[in-house]
């Protein structure tokens, strides 16, 4: 047959000219290449996971403002038509049970409270002039004055309204 060593010497040829460990129809990839693949693909999951993260976070944190806001809001409409504070979140409707991270909202009227109770800020003064209003933030764990450590990750209502965010803001 004429045409089976022409084959066999455009093979001869092919062969000179690629070089060793490669395939001559670029089927596969050396470890080398797979190695450096696996590389890059870990140095970018180590970049996003991060970043991914911090978004994430400042979701729930934009939630929980967005919650405090709302049951402030209920709050004042329950102070329209009765005339008073309620003395706890139950009496109220139409408000969020659990903040992001799953644990009820705190609320505590003054009147009635012990000095103890109500959160305070960095010069320990009241954040509020008539009830407190927080989330205890991801960890779950809170103190009245807003310096203590378990407090710096809680998203506190401060200031009657005009601030609310992430105590370690405040």
């Amino acid at each position: 047959m004429p045409g089976a060593p022409r084959r066999v010497e455009r093979n001869l040829f092919v062969a000179m000219l690629v070089p060793r460990g490669t395939r001559a129809g670029g089927r596969g990839f050396t470890l080398l290449e797979l190695m450096l693949g696996m590389c890059i693909v870990a140095i970018l999951a180590a970049i996003a996971i991060p970043a991914y993260r911090s978004v994430y976070e400042r979701s729930d944190v934009n939630t929980a403002v967005q919650h405090l806001g709302a049951i402030a809001a209920e709050i004042e409409r329950y102070r329209s038509m009765r005339l008073e504070l309620p003395d706890s979140l139950t009496g109220i409707s139409n408000i969020p049970n659990a903040d992001p991270w799953g644990h009820p909202y705190q609320y505590l009227k003054f009147d009635g409270a012990s000095n103890g109770e109500i959160r305070k800020d960095h010069n320990l003064h009241p954040l509020n002039t008539e009830y407190d209003l927080y989330s205890k933030g991801p960890d779950g764990v809170s103190a009245p004055p807003l310096t203590a450590q378990s407090s710096r990750d809680d998203i506190i209502w401060a200031n009657d309204g005009t601030f609310v965010g992430k105590a370690a803001d405040f």
